[in-house]
């Protein structure tokens, strides 16, 4: 018997798959990874001990594991390995809210948007808040530490993590945490496996942190003649104040939306600014006088303001449309990169200069609030010196966030697409404690093997 008939044979029937028609899709994410590899087969497991008896057999046969969620991370984070096992956790889709506690205790394969839905029924809400959030998996979130629109007030995933089981790479359950919400007993493990990428172990459980749903907003928009002035007016408002999202859109991204589905957006405008404040009583509106202030001084074009939740949302639907919009202009590289706030015109100021430079379009939409910018690389599919330039302007994008005191990636992960930048970020000495950590944990490397390290 070989070894995959073995592992075939451990697992309830339809478990595992090898058709190569059925797991072509599973070999890539949205970033669409040159280098994926081609899969021995792919496990969707239904539980936790199927995900023990599948890392068991790889752990015995030194077999390559690749954990998955939904499949829409940006970073080739859970690109196949050839001859190795992709271990999906798509039909792990169980979310149990506590309402006394405020937890939610969710299976790695639901959506975040099911965990809202399913905190909301309890007038609680799940905060953390990707662009992707109808697609995007709680097992990928915890993965990345995914963050989003909400952040710059509200915090990351890792706020929210009570709890993890996580399936070591011997197939060992640990259960780290629980619904308490002070606990620091021994180490904190289990924030050392939130934005582990799948490379110490795969996640079957999550407890996190609900809170009260959120109240009224008010949304500000606001244009610019340029993406350097609206970032100086981002940092006029976070010296003050935290409003409950920031985001912003240069010229670039508003004409890639329009392009793709017509808004309304100004296509004339250097950049454009999305706030809200969700703050209780008279505060919000305090808030609101405080960024149109901050706005005008920043010279701001136009300043609207509107307390309609319906109109507040057309423009935040406008700026989660941007990803499918540049993906629409051709073959695209992620950027995901971040500085501390104060330093956000500078940096929008360097990738404008690096797209000029290299002649290629840089879309750039931000977590402005919280200096996280997305700057994506668009060059025309099949054009090779096209593509050299891309990939020249996308580590020149990276260098640049370094140079200012800041990250490759604030959410999307290392992956593989950009981990040959993380040594020039972390350093000799914080490279080699990550490799120790990765070393006691997956002796034998088989823990998503060539992402992060």
């Amino acid at each position: 018997m070989d070894v995959l008939t073995e592992l075939i044979r451990s697992l309830p029937a339809g478990v595992v798959v090898t058709d190569a028609t059925a797991t072509e899709k599973y070999r890539y994410d949205w970033s669409r990874d040159a280098s994926a590899g081609t899969p021995l087969a792919v496990v969707r497991a239904e539980d936790a001990s199927q995900v023990q008896a599948t890392v068991r057999w790889a752990a015995a046969h030194r077999v390559p594991v690749v954990p998955r969620g939904a499949g829409s991370g940006l970073s080739g984070g859970s690109s196949a390995v050839d001859g190795g096992i992709v271990l999906s956790l798509e039909r792990m889709r169980a979310i149990e809210v506590d309402a006394d506690c405020q937890v939610a205790v969710v299976e790695p394969g639901a959506y975040n948007a099911e965990v809202k839905a399913a905190a909301a029924e309890h007038g609680l809400w799940y905060p953390p808040d990707p662009s992707s959030f109808e697609i995007c998996s709680i097992g990928g979130n915890v993965a990345t530490n995914a963050g989003g629109l909400c952040c710059v007030k509200y915090g990351v995933t890792t706020d929210y993590v009570l709890g993890l089981d996580v399936v070591l790479a011997d197939g060992t359950l640990v259960t780290l945490g629980g619904k308490r919400i002070k606990d620091v007993a021994g180490l904190s493990l289990t924030k050392l496996f939130v934005g582990s990428e799948g490379t110490l172990g795969v996640v079957t459980r999550a407890i996190l942190r609900l809170v009260p749903a959120q109240g009224a907003r008010s949304t500000l928009v606001a244009y610019f003649p340029t993406a350097v002035a609206a970032a100086q007016a981002v940092v006029a408002v976070r010296s003050r104040m935290r409003p409950s999202m920031m985001e912003l859109m240069d010229r670039w991204s508003i004409n890639c939306i329009e392009d793709y589905k017509p808004m309304g957006l100004d296509r004339d405008a250097g950049a454009l600014l999305i706030a809200q404040s969700d703050a209780p009583g008279t505060s919000r509106g305090e808030e609101v006088a405080l960024m149109e202030q901050a706005c005008s001084a920043a010279g701001a074009s136009e300043v609207f303001v509107t307390d309609d939740a319906e109109e507040g949302e057309m423009f935040v639907a406008a700026r989660r449309a941007h990803f499918h919009a540049t993906e629409s202009r051709g073959a695209l590289l992620l950027e995901d990169v971040g500085v501390p706030v104060p330093l956000l015109p500078d940096l929008l100021a360097r990738v404008a200069e690096i797209a000029a430079r290299h002649r290629v379009e840089i879309p750039v939409v931000a977590h402005a609030g919280d200096g996280n910018t997305h700057p994506i690389v668009v060059y025309p599919p099949g054009d090779v010196a096209a593509e050299q330039r891309a990939r020249a302007a996308f580590d020149e994008v990276m260098a640049a966030a370094i140079a200012l005191g800041g990250t490759i990636t604030g959410e999307h992960g290392v992956g593989r697409a950009k981990k040959h930048a993380l040594p020039d970020q972390l350093g000799p000495d914080v490279m080699a404690l990550t490799r120790k950590i990765k070393d006691a944990l997956d002796p034998d490397g088989i823990m998503n093997p060539g992402a992060v390290l």
